[in-house]
């Protein structure tokens, strides 16, 4: 049943059949707050008749030079604040005095300034060929792209639209060259971030980190909070000269997030809303349980001449399969107890079973906006249900928000803007889903099946702990307030003043319970299991409380003047303020043995509790500064200046100076290139450069580095007085010497704007130096009896490029575009405390980051004699008694052994690097176009170049566990088998002979290193917008309904047993993790 939900709680209720009377009382109610629209609508009504007489109705349409009409065009009376724009179909109609002027302007149209007429009229708008039709949010403002002399990427509310996405991340996934996403080790887990960064990875700093500043509308954030149909453009600022205006932490580029803001005008009723459902993009496989037991038995025998199932085992699972036994399972007389895994017989696909097809979930949203030309709102609200893909105890995510924005000119020197935002995450998922489970399922057999043969579920399936073990219940609740002031003394000169509050409050509650298999007769036996968080008895109950709570406040005071002089030149310069201040509190109980499970609370519990909080505060403030010149848009220089203070160092090492530069020269505005740029309709060609300086403050997880801390805790070896006492011992050593990370970046790039702007692009190529990263200090004697604190004692140096090229054009009714976006970035150690350079540690000075080391393989003897005479020339010491089938590994050095050396660089014997897992050519494909009511738009993402190696259960099958930690999935068939073989010759197989342990064949080795590169149609959708002569029958401005896919092809050279982008765990091996989803969405747009 769907649920209902009140959006507008003591207002309105959301019900879809009443989406329309909603839209109306919120739009009454919106028109209403707005006072200033209130005295304008008075002074309307009560104008005198004579003046009224004098008015006269001016309407026409707006073309562009091939005909199509244009929409969203302003119409705005000259030197008067009366003002519309043009409807879908390039239609306005405005009151205007006789003999009025219009100014007729639109983005990447050159302005039209018409006498008002009363009959009909055509205006046609020209393309603008000396611009680039885009604005770009920076630091602090906005620029024309054309301006721009740093690098800065930018994405519009066209890219994000109809996307069936939980969150902004997914939706720019490889929008923006330089702006890396890709899943991190929780996978495709409802609560599951992207890791992010800008240019790869920045630092490798002790408790450093790389990713980006995140701003949404000024106020730091997360993507995941943001409702993507709230969004109006995302700006990414990636050198050091675009984003140092911010300071301390956008050491590694900023993403700047607006959103939506009211226009002047009637109210504007929208609603969005999609039913999706998800399915997995890839899951394993697994062997029948026939060939599941024969593979087993294969490697048991391989490894000392073993089983592991039986003939008489063997012939039950053939006579399940076959239909001749009903039964699922043997069980024991004496215990009345069922017998799995070599006792049972079943023919179970456990991925199959634990994870669900098509799962269906939706989205909505509503956002009301309009205005007059003084006051501008807007309010909009959402609601997410995103169903998991778990069967068996399901986990959900939903996302509530609520936002508000009025900007009100109080005076013609004083605007007043105050924004609020609401956003609630519930996210409900059985206790149990934790990495162990992930770990488990790959290690379940097929011959145990998920209900017993009365019905009930099975203790080896684990699936009783997801339905009745508990459940984990974690609410987010973030309160954002802004409010800023905007002053302007005189014309040019702006004062803003700043105060944003964003309150973060984070409930967990985790529950344990007890959990029942059933006998043979059906009764209830109680289980002891593992929750991932430790192991409970039979009848073990536990349950834990978390709260969080954040504060954060930010103050920005700054100033900009800007001049226009007459003979070209321009000037703007802007100083300012900035103050930020965090301060959190957490507090956690738990405690065991309940007295009901059916009340799952600390007051009901009668066990040991147990007690932990804190809190804390941190702070960071800056002084900053710009100047731009600009000459006739030609010539282009813009200095930034930030000196910043951070409370997580002390003393001098406290505040620094980061210094910027950057300057541009459009080409295509000189006068000798004037022939050339007329011929190719060359509105930019641009050269750009920028060097700076940022620092990096978050070169410690902890807040407080320069303090020692004492361990302290409670002996539980003996009592004083009958209580245990408590104990501190010895802190450790901490460095005074602790301070910033200095990032310093080149950057040159060009910027192309050619025949009338329908082709476009950038290049860019940075170098990035990351000095005085935290690391190991060299050792001390060890007289001294502690460990040597880390000190900044580390360099890297980062470098790439960035291409986005871009076609858009239109043949009469028909308009299409094509995208191109492709960077790549790698990261070199300059400087690292490893003087000999020991392949222990994990970094040396020369290293590239990512580096694979391993064996080079030769190939997979075919025979005894061939092993023999291999071994001969090279001995392979880790492991013993080679055969036909076993892996060959290169001698490389000549040495008569196949080894290590002494596991130094330069002295590494025959492993040698043989790979890198640094993503390489991040590229994304776009294409798009529309068709009178029709509309098309494919996005392809994907990377170049990427190596990686696996291990573990997912790829090798059987492994160094042995068959309670080895798993069997089809790809493991493939398998070395000598002619003859009872299981059938496989002598051109892609794995060696199957065999217990990991020392001989699953060794380190070019063989098996995985190309993990990979193109995926990231999304595809099809559109249709109704007619305009329907809509307004119905009272609608415009209704578009669309089919949209996310994932649903991808192509990769990958053993199919993993996906691509989820190569990461949840438990100690690749592929133990929730898997991604693809997704197809049914949705609607209305604007009313």
């Amino acid at each position: 049943m769907t649920k209902k939900i009140n959006l507008f709680p003591s207002l309105i209720r959301f019900r879809e059949t009443n989406r329309l009377k909603m839209a109306i009382a919120a739009s009454i109610m919106l028109w209403c707050m707005a006072p200033q629209q209130a005295v304008a609508d008075t002074y309307e009504k009560h104008e005198v008749a004579s003046i009224q007489q004098q008015k006269v109705k001016a309407n026409g349409t707006v073309v562009d030079q091939t005909g199509e009409p244009l929409i969203g065009v302003s119409v705005k009376v000259k030197d008067a604040p009366n003002g519309t724009i043009t409807n879908l179909d390039g239609k306005f109609s405005i009151d205007v005095a006789k003999g009025a002027t219009l100014e007729i302007s639109y983005v990447g149209y050159k302005t039209v300034i018409v006498k008002a007429e009363s009959t009909p009229m055509h205006i046609v708008l020209k393309e603008d060929s000396e611009m680039i039709d885009e604005v770009v949010v920076v630091g602090y403002g906005s620029q024309k792209k054309v301006n721009v002399t740093g690098a800065v990427g930018m994405v519009n509310s066209e890219v994000l639209e109809a996307r069936p996405v939980q969150n902004v991340s997914q939706a720019l996934q490889g929008v923006v060259p330089g702006l890396n996403l890709s899943v991190n080790n929780g996978g495709g887990s409802l609560d599951s971030e992207m890791s992010i960064n800008i240019r790869g990875t920045g630092t490798i700093g002790d408790g450093s980190g790389s990713s980006p500043l995140v701003l949404i509308d000024g106020i730091e954030g997360s993507l995941n909070t943001v409702n993507p149909n709230d969004i109006e453009s995302v700006s990414v600022l990636k050198d050091a000269a675009s984003a140092s205006i911010y300071g301390a932490r956008a050491a590694f580029g900023v993403v700047l997030v607006k959103t939506k803001s009211g226009q002047s005008g009637k109210p504007r009723v929208t609603y969005s809303g999609n039913v999706r459902f998800s399915d997995a993009t890839n899951i394993p496989e697994m062997l029948d349980s026939y060939t599941f037991a024969q593979y087993f038995n294969r490697a048991a025998a391989n490894d000392n001449g073993g089983t592991v199932f039986s003939k008489e085992q063997l012939e039950r699972i053939k006579a399940y399969q076959d239909g001749t036994l009903k039964s699922s399972a043997t069980f024991n007389e004496q215990s009345r107890r069922w017998n799995y895994y070599t006792g049972s017989n079943a023919n179970t696909d456990w991925f199959k079973e634990v994870y669900e097809d098509w799962v269906p979930s939706m989205d909505h949203n509503l956002s009301i906006s309009g205005g007059t030309d003084k006051t501008q709102y807007i309010v909009s609200g959402s609601f997410l249900d995103q169903k998991g893909l778990i069967r068996h105890g399901k986990d959900t995510f939903q996302r509530y928000t609520l936002n508000g924005r009025i900007t009100s000119n109080i005076t013609d020197w004083f605007t007043l803007g105050y924004s609020t935002k609401w956003t609630r995450e519930d996210y409900d998922r059985p206790s149990y889903l934790t990495g162990l489970f992930f770990h488990n399922v790959a290690r379940r057999w097929p011959t145990v099946p998920v209900y017993d043969d009365n019905g009930y579920l099975t203790e080896p399936s684990e699936l009783i702990q997801l339905e009745d073990g508990g459940r984990q219940i974690n609410q987010k609740d973030l309160f954002t307030q802004q409010l800023q002031l905007t002053f302007e003394p005189i014309k040019n000169w702006k004062i803003y003043v700043e105060g944003s509050l964003r309150v973060t409050a984070n409930n967990q509650h985790w529950e344990v319970l007890p959990v029942y298999q059933h006998d043979v007769d059906g009764n209830p036996v109680g289980m002891t299991w593992d929750a991932g968080v430790g192991s409970y008895p039979v009848g073990g109950s536990k349950v834990s409380e978390y709260a969080y709570k954040e504060n954060y406040y930010s103050t920005n005071i700054y100033s900009d003047y800007f001049k226009q002089l007459d003979n070209g030149h321009y000037f703007k310069a802007m100083v300012g303020f900035n103050a930020e201040l965090y301060k959190d509190r957490s507090v956690s109980a738990d405690k065991s043995t309940l007295i009901t499970p059916s009340v799952p609370t600390i007051n009901t519990a009668v066990g040991e509790p147990s007690v932990a909080g804190g809190y804390r505060h941190t702070s960071v403030a800056g002084f900053f500064a710009r100047l731009n010149w600009n000459y006739k848009d030609r010539y282009m220089l813009e200095a930034n200046g930030r000196y910043d203070g951070s409370s997580r160092f002390i003393g001098d090492k406290r505040w620094g100076f980061f210094p910027s530069f950057s300057g541009g020269w459009n080409i295509a505005r000189e006068a000798f290139f004037e022939e050339t740029a007329n011929k190719l309709k060359i509105g930019t060609l641009k050269l750009r450069a920028s060097w700076g300086q940022l620092g990096n403050t978050n070169t410690n997880e902890s807040w407080y580095p320069f303090y020692q801390t004492l361990p302290q805790g409670q002996n539980y070896g003996w009592l004083v007085n009958g209580v245990r006492q408590n104990y501190a011992s010895n802190p450790g050593i901490v460095s005074s010497e602790k301070t910033w990370e200095t990032i310093e970046t080149w950057d040159a790039g060009l910027d192309w704007g050619l025949f009338n702007n329908r082709l476009t692009g950038s290049f860019d190529y940075f170098v990035r130096y990351t000095y005085d990263m935290i690391a190991t200090a060299p050792e001390l004697p060890s007289i001294l009896g502690t460990g040597v604190p880390k000190i900044n004692n580390a360099d890297m140096k980062s470098y790439g490029f960035e291409l986005e090229i871009g076609w858009r054009d239109r043949i009469k009714n028909f308009s299409y575009g094509v995208k191109f976006v492709l960077s790549d970035a790698q990261q070199k150690i300059l400087k690292y405390n490893n003087p000999d350079k020991s392949l222990s540690n994990p970094y040396y000075e020369g290293q590239k980051l990512g580096e694979i080391w391993g064996y080079k393989t030769i190939g997979i003897a075919q025979s005894d004699e061939e092993m023999n005479q291999h071994l001969a020339n090279a001995k392979q010491p880790m492991g013993q008694k080679w055969a036909a089938g076993d892996i060959m590994y290169a001698d490389l050095d000549n040495s008569g052994s196949v080894d290590q050396g002494n596991y130094k660089v330069g002295d590494s014997g025959d492993w040698q690097i043989i790979g890198n897992n640094t993503p390489r050519f991040n590229y994304g494909i776009t294409i798009d176009a529309a068709w009178k009511g029709l509309d098309f738009r494919a996005f392809v993402q994907g990377i170049g170049k990427r190596d990686y190696w696996l291990n573990g259960p997912y790829f090798w099958g059987f492994s160094g566990g042995g068959e309670w930690a080895s798993a069997g999935f089809k790809e493991h068939w493939d398998f070395w088998r000598p002619e003859g073989d009872p299981l059938g010759a496989n002598t051109n197989s892609y794995f060696a002979r199957v065999i217990r342990g990991t020392s001989k064949n699953q060794q380190r080795q070019t063989r098996y290193l995985q190309d993990a590169s990979y193109w995926r149609l990231k999304n595809i959708q099809i559109g249709y917008t109704l007619p305009k002569v329907w809509t307004k029958k119905a009272g609608m401005e415009s209704v578009r309904v669309y089919v949209s896919g996310d994932n649903l092809l991808t192509v990769s050279d990958i053993t199919g047993v993993f996906d691509p982008e989820n190569l990461g765990t949840q438990w100690t091996d690749p592929g133990k993790v929730y898997p991604l989803q693809k997704v197809i969405a049914i949705g609607l747009t209305v604007n009313f």
